[in-house]
C-alpha cells in the first residue's frame, strides 16, 4: 500500500504546526472534491449554417426540370405508340436548280 510521504516541516509550537495542517488538509479536501472546468460538451448546433438552402433550391429546381423532360418524353412516346408508329422521314422537297 503506498504511504503519503511524511512532511518534515520544523515544529514551532503545536499551535502552527496544527493551523498548518488544518490548512492543507482544508486545501487537500478540496483537490478532492474539485469539479472540472473544462466544458466537454459539444458546441451548439447552429441550424442556418447546416442548412443549404441555395442547395436545396437549386436541387428543386433541377429535379422539376427532369420531371418537365420526363413529362415531354413520354407525350411523344405515347403519341407514337396512338399513331402505330409510323415515322414522318419523307422529303417531298423538290430539288430547284439555280439556273
Amino acid at each position: 500500500m503506498h504511504r503519503a510521504p511524511q512532511l518534515t516541516l520544523p515544529r514551532g509550537s503545536k499551535y502552527l504546526q496544527s493551523t498548518w495542517e488544518k490548512a492543507y488538509q482544508d486545501h487537500r479536501k478540496k483537490v478532492r472534491d474539485a469539479q472540472p472546468l473544462v466544458d466537454t460538451r459539444a458546441p451548439l448546433c447552429l441550424r442556418h449554417l447546416h442548412l443549404n438552402i441555395k442547395k436545396l433550391k437549386l436541387e428543386e429546381e433541377r429535379l422539376s426540370v427532369i420531371d418537365r423532360d420526363n413529362y415531354l418524353l413520354l407525350e411523344k412516346m405515347s403519341c407514337i405508340m396512338r399513331t402505330r408508329a409510323q415515322t414522318d422521314n419523307r422529303n417531298d422537297y423538290t430539288h430547284k436548280s439555280r439556273n
